[in-house]
C-alpha cells in the first residue's frame, strides 16, 4: 500500500529539516523503495484501540530461562504458555540478535536471531500466544558488525556510518555522559589510527545519523521488526541519537525529528504498532518524547522505580505522592509504561529535583548494605555522580539487619501492586515475577554490576523452586500472577482513565481510577509502613459509604474496618486494597 499524500508531505518536510544539503526528493524515493519491500498483503488494520486494561507486559531476555533439551526461546515459550496466559498480554523480548557484549545491546546483525537463543520461527511461536515487543538498538552497533568492518577497511557503506572526532577537542566536554568511560575510542585500522564516538562502551560504536544512509537503514530495520510481528518497538537510548559538536548531544531537535518521522511512517503503514522511547533522564526531559502527541506513543516512567523504592524504604510516600499529584496526563493517544525493575538498574537521574540529595545518599548507602552496587557517570566538569543502582528489586526491599524479615515479601508485593494500579501500561521484569535475589555469583563471573539482576534460570530448577509452597518465589510468583490477571479484568485500569491522588498521611498512598464509561470506580489504598493504619472513607473519595458496603478486589472480602468507625477501613502493615462499592 503506497504512502498517503499527507504522509509523503510530512516525510518530505522532516527529511528537508534533517538534511538541508541533500536532495529531498531522492531521499523520499529511496524511502518509498524501502516501504515497498515491507508492503503487507492487506491494508493496515483500523485501530479501534491501541491499548486497554488487558495490556500487561513481561520484560525478559530471550535466554532468561534455559533447558538442556531445547533452545532458550523454546523454554520461554513453554514457561509462558503454561503459567502466564491469564496474567500477561505482551512479552518484551530484550535484544535477541547476535551480539558481542552488554548482554545483547551491542548488536552485530539486526535482522538475525542469535542461534544460541533460537530462531525467528520460535519468536513467532511466542507471538501466537502473546503480543510482542522488540528492542531496536539504534544508537550504536557492535564493533564486530559488518558496518564497522567496512569502516576499518574504508569501504562503503560503513566507511561513512560512524562519527570521528579529536579526543582533545574541548567541545566534547559539553557532551552529556551516561558513563564514566572515555567518549572517544581509539581504533587502529589497516591504514591509520582513528578515534570514533562511543557513548556507552568501547564495543558499542555510535552511528552517524547526520548521514541519511544511516537513517534509511534504520527505517528499513524498523519496518522489518514490524513485519516480524512486533506490536511495540522500543527505541533504546534514543536520546543520544544525533550528535553535534558544541552541544550536549542529548535531546537535540534532530533526534525528536527522527522519532516523529518514524511515527509518521508507522501511523500510515502500521497504525496498530506502538513506538516506545527509552530515555533514562529526569522526568521533564523524559516526557518531552511525547512531543505534541506526534512523537512516541509511550514513554517509560523512569521516576517511578527509585521513588517507589525510596517510599517503601523510608516509610514515607511524600515524594512519590507529590510527584504523582504533579504528573500531567500523557497527550491524547499516548501513555506511560510503568515499571519498577528491568534488565538495567534503577536509574537515579530521575530523582533529580524530586528527592533531596542527602536522602538519595541515605538510600544508596542502605542499598549497598543489601548487596547493591552504584554506577557513576562523568559530568561536564569531570566529576562523577551516581547514575544507576544495580540490585535485585526483590533484595532491595529486604531488611539486612533482620534474621528473619517477616515483612520482606509484603513490602515487595506492595511495590509491584501499587505500580500496576497507576495510569498507564504496567510492565514487570521476569526476575521480579520470580523473586530472584541478587546474583552475586554472576557479577563475580562477568565483572559487570548489571549482571546482579540478569540471572539465567534453568527451567527445571526454577519450576522446582516455584512449586515449593514454602519458598518466597512460590508466594511472590503466584500472588503477582493472580493480581495481574485480576487487573486485566478491570475497566477502571484502562491506561487512559484518569488518576486522582488523595492527600493522606505520608505513610499511605491512595488513588482512584474510573472506567471510560464511568461504570466502575476502583479506589486503591496502600500502607507503606509496618503499622496498621486507619483511613476514613470520606478522605479517599468514598463519602457516604460504610466499610460494610465495600469489597476489596484483591482478597475478594470486605476490608477490615475500625471498631468505633464504620465509615473507615484499617489497612494492615504493607497492605494493599483495591476497593469497589457494592452495586445498588
Amino acid at each position: 500500500m503506497p504512502l498517503t499524500s499527507g504522509t509523503l508531505n510530512s516525510l518530505r518536510t522532516r527529511l528537508a529539516r534533517l538534511y538541508p544539503d541533500e536532495d529531498t526528493d531522492e531521499l523520499l524515493e529511496r524511502l518509498g523503495v524501502i516501504c515497498s519491500r515491507h508492503e503487507r498483503d492487506h491494508s493496515p488494520p483500523t485501530v479501534s484501540r491501541r491499548w486497554d486494561e488487558s495490556d500487561t507486559l513481561l520484560i525478559t531476555y530471550g535466554d532468561s530461562l534455559t533447558r538442556e533439551d531445547c533452545t532458550p526461546l523454546q523454554a520461554l515459550e513453554s514457561f509462558s504458555s503454561t503459567y502466564l496466559k491469564s496474567s500477561i498480554g505482551i512479552i518484551h523480548l530484550l535484544p535477541f540478535f547476535p551480539y558481542s557484549s552488554d548482554d545483547g545491546f551491542s548488536v552485530i546483525n539486526y535482522r538475525s536471531v542469535n542461534p544460541e537463543v533460537g530462531n525467528w520461527e520460535q519468536v513467532s511461536r511466542i507471538g501466537s500466544d502473546f503480543d510482542l515487543m522488540f528492542d531496536f538498538v539504534l544508537n550504536h552497533v557492535s564493533r564486530d558488525s559488518l558496518w564497522f568492518a567496512d569502516f576499518l577497511e574504508n569501504m562503503p557503506p560503513g566507511n561513512r556510518y560512524f562519527i570521528e572526532a579529536d579526543p582533545d577537542d574541548p567541545r566534547l566536554k559539553l557532551v552529556t555522559r551516561p558513563r564514566a568511560e572515555p567518549l572517544m575510542v581509539r581504533i587502529r585500522t589497516r591504514h591509520d589510527v582513528r578515534h570514533v564516538w562511543a557513548t556507552f562502551s568501547k564495543d558499542q560504536i555510535d552511528l552517524n545519523y547526520a548521514n541519511p544512509d544511516v537513517l534509511l537503514q534504520a527505517l528499513d530495520i524498523l519496518l522489518y521488526y514490524i513485519r516480524q510481528g512486533a506490536r511495540i518497538v522500543r527505541l533504546d537510548a534514543v536520546a543520544f541519537l544525533w550528535k553535534e559538536l558544541g552541544t550536549s548531544c542529548i535531546h537535540l531537535p534532530q533526534t525528536h525529528e527522527v522519532i516523529k518521522l518514524m511515527r509518521d511512517l508507522m501511523d500510515d503503514l502500521a497504525p496498530e504498532v506502538i513506538l516506545l522511547t527509552e530515555t533514562n533522564v529526569p522526568h521533564k526531559e523524559n516526557v518531552s518524547y511525547f512531543g505534541d502527541g506526534d512523537e512516541a506513543h509511550m514513554v517509560y516512567q523512569f521516576s517511578l522505580p527509585p521513588l517507589m523504592l525510596h517510599a517503601i524504604y523510608s516509610g514515607s510516600t511524600r515524594y512519590l505522592r507529590q510527584w504523582l499529584q504533579a504528573l500531567e496526563p500523557a497527550p491524547p493517544g499516548c501513555t506511560f509504561l510503568n515499571f519498577t525493575a528491568s534488565h538495567d538498574g534503577v536509574g537515579l537521574r530521575a530523582l533529580e529535583g524530586i528527592v533531596p540529595q542527602d536522602e538519595v545518599n541515605d538510600l544508596l548507602d542502605a542499598m549497598r548494605k543489601r548487596g547493591g552496587f552504584i554506577s557513576h557517570r562523568t559530568q561536564a566538569d569531570g566529576s562523577q555522580s551516581p547514575y544507576e543502582l544495580n540490585i535485585s528489586y526483590f533484595d532491595a526491599l529486604r531488611d539486612p539487619d533482620a534474621y528473619h524479615d517477616m515483612w520482606h515479601i509484603n513490602r515487595f508485593l506492595l511495590s509491584q501492586t501499587a505500580a500496576m494500579s497507576l495510569q498507564g501500561v504496567p510492565a514487570i521484569y521476569i526476575h521480579s515475577l520470580l523473586a530472584t535475589p541478587n546474583y552475586q555469583e554472576g557479577v563475580e563471573n562477568t565483572g559487570r554490576t548489571r549482571t546482579i539482576n540478569r540471572r539465567r534460570w534453568d527451567l527445571d530448577e526454577l519450576t522446582e523452586r516455584l512449586d515449593d509452597p514454602g519458598s518466597a518465589a512460590h508466594i511472590v510468583f503466584n500472588t503477582l500472577r493472580k493480581r495481574l490477571a485480576l487487573r486485566r479484568q478491570q475497566p477502571a485500569f484502562h491506561p487512559d482513565t484518569r488518576q486522582l491522588i488523595f492527600d493522606l498521611d505520608d505513610s499511605l498512598l491512595a488513588l482512584q481510577r474510573v472506567s471510560p464509561d464511568g461504570l466502575q470506580t476502583i479506589t486503591c489504598l496502600y500502607n507503606f509502613t509496618a503499622v496498621a493504619k486507619t483511613v476514613r472513607l470520606n478522605r479517599i473519595g468514598l463519602e457516604g459509604s460504610l466499610q460494610s458496603e465495600l469489597t476489596d478486589l484483591i482478597s475478594g472480602d470486605r476490608p477490615r474496618g475500625a471498631i468505633d468507625s464504620p465509615a473507615s477501613v484499617v489497612v494492615p502493615a504493607y497492605g494493599c486494597y483495591w476497593l469497589t462499592r457494592d452495586q445498588a
